[in-house]
């Protein structure tokens, strides 16, 4: 969910960091552009380009071969596809190019309170045909007053991703579900000579979203605790669950490689790719980055146990991977529509979600072969199919409270505070950012 450089430096973005290129197409016809298209445009030279500004780098190989196949089949269209990096810098380009007058056609949002600054600018949704088709968990981040302003990319699972060979090789029969279960697994991996866990601490986007959602998710309710931030009766200093998911984080310090805080995603990722390490944060997105670097790997994905209460650990954190929506005064909103309709509804478009972006469908209608989403994709989908998932929280912490909570992990790594410290720093960040 992050970007790449160095690994995927062979991976031409289309239409990289032209954010100043605006559109000068005419407005389709909506349900008719795709028959429009095939006709060529309405004005010679006069052709229509959607600017679309894509969150997730680990496909940006496989939306470039989209684009070309998309093209050849609607003349006429051009689609400008600009990968930028996750997180703090994806909204802050976003910020930025609609502050100068240059918003992408389509983006990307998170949902939920992530959704607020932006509503205003999304286009209602809610009469498009794949609605009907979109699964309940993928459907609540972008529904707000009965009207749906996005279309889910797909859907991801976060845990550890784990290579099952050196799990084997260290005589580990079966991922752990429990704390002293994982710790076990550590001991036995660094006796086997092998290093337990790959860090990226070198940024807050895995600590401060994906990491501390582990904390957030395994409240009795999690909506309620949040609720209880926000109006002061729950504090995260006092919570025993949090106070047990700080001994994951130890766990995974303890056992992780040296010098994390210098590890970035890039060199992390490959590290587990290559075998330099058996366990590495992360989810089922990284399947076409390591369908690359390391073919046919032999990986799983397993629980982030914060205790030794099994009935709460054996669960992954499963959500949509982020939604598409629609900026509601581009003058290419009607292709766009057209192109995510064509993206869900037909063959070559459900092709690319499953066979080539190993995604897990959020819709009804289209159904995923296991070998075709890969091994890391169709284990989370045994979860889904168990009922084994808890929730991803973090569209819904206030702006800025998860940059915060990153940096204080960081000085909690770095020994500079204590636990306890931690948390009351994670506090007086949602106290102050609520009020904004």
């Amino acid at each position: 969910m992050r970007k790449w450089i160095s690994v995927l430096g062979a991976i031409a973005v289309s239409g990289s960091l032209m954010a100043g290129c605006g559109s000068k197409a005419e407005p389709g016809s909506g349900a008719n552009a795709q028959a429009n298209a095939a006709k060529g445009p309405d004005k010679p030279g006069k052709a229509v380009t959607i600017k679309i500004m894509n969150f997730k780098v680990e496909i940006a190989e496989q939306f470039n071969k989209l684009k070309e196949e998309y093209e050849k089949t609607h003349p006429g269209v051009k689609l400008q596809i600009d990968t930028v990096l996750g997180g703090d810098d994806y909204n802050t380009q976003l910020k930025a190019r609609f502050a100068s007058g240059e918003m992408p056609d389509i983006f990307n949002n998170e949902g939920y309170k992530q959704m607020d600054p932006w509503l205003e600018y999304l286009e209602d949704l809610s009469d498009q045909p794949w609605v009907k088709d979109e699964i309940a968990i993928a459907k609540e981040p972008m529904t707000r007053n009965g009207k749906v302003y996005g279309m889910p990319v797909g859907l991801e699972g976060l845990g550890f991703v784990y290579n099952k060979d050196m799990f084997a090789k260290a005589g580990i029969t079966e991922p752990p579900k429990t704390l002293t279960q994982l710790e076990d697994a550590a001991k036995k991996l660094q006796a086997a000579g092998m290093q337990p866990f790959v860090n990226t601490f070198d940024n807050w986007f895995g600590l401060g979203f994906h990491a501390i959602d582990n904390a957030f998710a395994k409240q009795p309710d999690p909506n309620a605790f949040i609720k209880g931030l926000n109006d002061g009766s729950a504090k995260f200093t006092d919570n025993a669950i949090f106070k047990d998911w700080v001994h994951l984080f130890d766990l995974d310090i303890k056992y992780g490689n040296k010098n994390a805080l210098t590890t970035d995603y890039n060199n992390a990722t490959t590290m587990f790719a290559t075998g330099k390490g058996a366990i590495n944060q992360g989810g089922n997105w990284l399947q076409p980055v390591l369908d690359k670097l390391s073919p046919g790997m032999n990986v799983g994905i397993m629980p982030m146990p914060i205790n030794d209460d099994e009935k709460m650990n054996d669960k992954l954190f499963v959500g949509p991977a982020n939604n598409w929506v629609i900026y509601n005064k581009s003058p290419v909103k009607n292709e766009a529509k057209e192109f995510l309709n064509w993206l869900v509804s037909s063959e070559a478009g459900q092709k690319y979600l499953t066979k080539e972006f190993k995604f897990i469908p959020a819709f009804s209608n289209i159904k995923a072969n296991p070998a075709d989403i890969g091994p890391l994709s169709a284990a989370v989908q045994q979860y889904i199919d168990k009922g084994k998932v808890l929730g991803w929280h973090w569209a819904k912490f206030p702006d800025g409270a998860a940059q915060e909570f990153g940096a204080s992990m960081q000085k909690y790594i770095a020994q500079k505070i204590s636990s306890e410290q931690m948390l009351a720093e994670f506090q007086a960040a949602w106290d102050k950012m609520k009020s904004r």
